[in-house]
Parts: structure tokens; C-alpha cells; sequence
């Protein structure tokens, strides 16, 4: 059953406004670290000041956030950074929801894969096509509708609402980073990342990897003078997947339905200069799966010590090791704790708002902002518009009534959350 509150703010959900703003949103093209990216927060800051919030939009030091304790790590070329956090400025003694979600997005790839240019959004029946439609930009304008629905329909919340409107999540979370340093705070967070009409209450981490394999140049018709980087590596590749099918074993029930919870993939090799040159440098960059609960450093000693057996057993390699470095993001594992009421918050809100089951809890095999929320003691989930599998590909769409209902679901969470004067 509905309070005469909550009923009015669903009633005052406006869906032609929510489509217009999802639209206008994927229109800008703020991939990650590009000035388009601090375009859209000041664009946001504006809409934020217009529902009536207070508004905190900064300018990051990423000098001071490159030196601080447990920086992220970046991954893509930046010269600035912009945070934005909008509050309600209503509330007594009720507790703060967050409502979080990243404004960049990944870039769009080969521009003829796609049907028209990815950052016009095009709309075929109830889907949007279009880069950043589910990833995350449905999940921003869900956000938006949703506050708009509670302030037209007038009613006084007895704690608070908070959006935290980040960049820099696709490469290791910067802007989640920065904005927790600057001390905004609260009691649980939504972050509205597509999860396919889910509930995703952990996630596993992520962390880049760099190897350097060193060989012995030779011009390439003596090649038995010299010492192939390309050959020095293939051992150390056979080491990486046996580490992967260790760590892969027994997972944590949340992930047990995926094939590959942990995974560990080399995304870039390169060695060489000259075709008829052997090569005396091999690079080879991946993503190395964290484990849930499992300390970042604990999954970096475990890749670290493969590639030193393999070394230690190769005749070339034992006196000439590869060498492993960390660059790039740096992506922690998370978990909302156990017992803690949000999830049945949300899943009440889904079915009530959509008249449909309860949605299902279950983790997911990315890293994402949730492990920064979670790390700094604020119970943290995912639910949001879209699914992740057509994220980051020329597929990328969303559905406009999965975003209605998700912004309908919201609604009642923060209702339901903060309370009511």
C-alpha cells in the first residue's frame, strides 16, 4: 500500500521530461578526461540549482588527490577535474541517501560500427541508442526525474536527499574519490549503474597491470644470436591463466553465476620496433581480477609471485626477469554489509513501483564506485536502467520505461529512506 505522499510523488513523475533529459544528456560527449566531461557537470549544477539544491561544484587539486592515501589511479590524459554534489536543503533529524552516478563515459570506438553518430541519441520504439545510454547517463536522468517528482509533488522530506554527480569512474574513480575526501557524507547510497532490473550489493575489483619482458636484439636473419622478447614472454602467459583458474575456484555465492568471476586478461602486447629486427622488449598491459573482501595488495603479490616462478624456471628469464608494474586504475573490491536494510528497501520500492517481483540481489565482476562508498563505512548498491553487457559497445541502448520505472523506484526508496515531514 501507497501513503497518500508517495502516491502524489509518483503521480507528479514526468516522463516526457525524463526522456527530454536523457536525451540532451547522451548528447554531450563527456568521455573520460575530455573538457565535454566538465561541460556536462556544470550543465548538472545548473539543473540541480533549478530543483531547489544546494549546490557544492569544485574545481579538483589533482595535484593534492595524485599524492593523497589511497588514490585510485587514472588511466585516461586529464587537466582538470569537477566535482558536483546537490543537496535538498530540507531536513531535521532524518537520516541522508545518496544518490550517485558518473557523468563520463567510455569513447564511442569505430564510428562506423555505429547506426549514426553515437552522441546523437536516436530513440527506435521504447529504446535510446546511443554511447552513455545505459552507462550511465539513464541512470543520472532517473536521478533527476525522481527529485523532481518529490519537489512537484511538494513534499518535505524530514532528513536529506544528496546526488553526487562524479567523473572519472571508467578509469578508477577519481571524482567518487575526491568527492568523499571533500567530506560529503551520508547513511546508504544508490548508485544507478545498469543492472538488468537487479539488485548488485557487491563487486569484485579490477587492477592494471604492466609486464616488461626483456630479450636480446639481433638483426632477424641471426636470430640465434639474439633472444626473442615475444618467445620470453609465452611462458609468462601460460603462468597468467593457471593464476586465473586458481583464483577462480570456490567464489563467493554472489558470483557464482558467472563463468569467469575474477577475471584475468592481458588487453595489450607490444615488442618490437623493426620487422627484421628481434625484438628485445616485450610489454604486455591486463586487468587482473580482485576477489571479494580480498586486499588489493594480497591479489598484486599473488600475480607478482607467478611471474617470478615462471622467471625463476625459464633459462633466459631466471637471469633476465620480467619486471611488474601497476599503472592505471586501481579498482578495490566491495560489499554493502550483510543484514543491512537498504536492499529490502529497494526491492519493496521496485515491486511496489512496478507491480512486478521483488528484484533479485546478486554481485558483479567490474569494479565500480561502489567499493569507495563502501570503504568509507556508507552501505552502498547498485540498481539502475539498462543492462552492463551492451555497455562501452556500439549496441549501447537503454529502455525508456525500465528508466521510468527505475526513477519510480527511486522515488519511494528516498521516501521511504529520509522520510516525511
Amino acid at each position: 500500500m501507497l501513503t497518500d505522499e508517495e502516491a502524489a510523488a509518483l503521480t507528479a513523475l514526468d516522463e516526457d521530461s525524463l526522456t527530454r533529459t536523457l536525451l540532451e544528456l547522451i548528447s554531450v560527449p563527456s568521455i573520460t578526461g575530455t573538457p565535454a566531461e566538465s561541460e556536462l557537470q556544470h550543465q548538472l549544477a545548473g539543473r540541480l540549482e533549478w530543483l531547489g539544491m544546494e549546490t557544492d561544484l569544485w574545481q579538483m587539486d589533482l595535484p593534492d588527490l595524485r599524492a593523497a592515501p589511497g588514490f585510485p589511479g587514472t588511466e585516461a590524459p586529464r587537466d582538470e577535474a569537477w566535482g558536483l554534489v546537490g543537496t535538498t536543503p530540507d531536513g531535521g533529524d532524518g537520516p541522508t541517501l545518496i544518490l550517485q552516478g558518473h557523468v563520463d563515459v567510455v569513447p564511442p570506438g569505430d564510428p562506423t560500427a555505429w547506426n549514426g553518430d553515437p552522441f546523437v541519441p536516436r530513440v527506435t520504439g521504447d529504446l535510446v541508442h546511443g554511447r552513455g545510454a545505459c552507462d550511465m547517463k539513464a541512470g543520472l536522468a532517473a536521478h533527476l526525474a525522481a527529485l523532481a517528482a518529490i519537489r512537484t509533488a511538494g513534499i518535505r522530506l524530514r532528513g536529506r536527499v544528496a546526488a553526487h554527480f562524479v567523473v572519472g569512474e571508467e578509469d578508477g574513480g577519481l571524482g567518487a574519490f575526491a568527492t568523499l575526501r571533500r567530506g560529503h557524507r551520508g547513511d546508504a547510497c544508490v548508485i544507478a549503474e545498469p543492472t538488468a532490473s537487479t539488485l548488485i550489493t557487491a563487486n569484485a575489483g579490477a587492477l592494471t597491470f604492466r609486464i616488461a619482458v626483456p630479450g636480446k636484439a639481433a638483426h632477424g636473419s641471426s636470430r640465434d644470436q639474439g633472444v626473442s622478447a615475444v618467445d620470453a614472454y609465452l611462458p609468462l602467459h601460460k603462468a597468467l591463466t593457471a593464476l586465473e583458474t586458481e583464483r577462480n575456484r570456490a567464489p563467493d555465492p554472489l558470483l557464482a553465476e558467472y563463468p569467469i568471476p575474477y577475471a584475468l586478461s592481458v588487453g595489450t602486447v607490444r615488442a618490437g620496433d623493426w620487422a627484421s629486427s628481434v625484438p628485445d622488449l616485450l610489454v604486455a598491459e591486463g586487468r587482473l581480477g580482485v576477489r571479494l573482501d580480498e586486499d588489493p595488495a594480497d591479489a598484486r603479490a599473488a600475480l607478482e609471485d607467478h611471474v617470478a616462478r615462471a622467471c625463476a624456471a625459464d633459462p633466459w628469464l631466471r637471469d633476465h626477469p620480467a619486471t611488474v608494474t601497476w599503472p592505471g586504475g586501481q579498482f578495490a573490491s566491495g560489499r554493502l554489509p550483510e543484514g543491512h536494510p537498504l536492499p529490502d528497501v529497494v526491492r519493496d520500492a521496485y515491486a511496489d513501483a512496478t507491480g512486478r517481483p521483488r528484484p533479485r540481489r546478486r554481485g558483479a565482476t567490474y569494479g565500480s564506485d561502489l567499493r569507495h562508498y563502501t570503504g568509507a563505512g556508507i552501505p552502498t548498491l547498485q540498481y539502475g536502467p539498462g543492462d552492463i553487457a551492451v555497455a562501452h559497445s556500439d549496441r549501447e541502448h537503454v529502455s525508456l520505461r525500465e528508466t521510468a520505472e527505475t526513477a519510480r523506484t527511486l522515488i519511494l526508496t528516498v521516501l521511504r529512506t529520509v522520510g516525511t515531514k
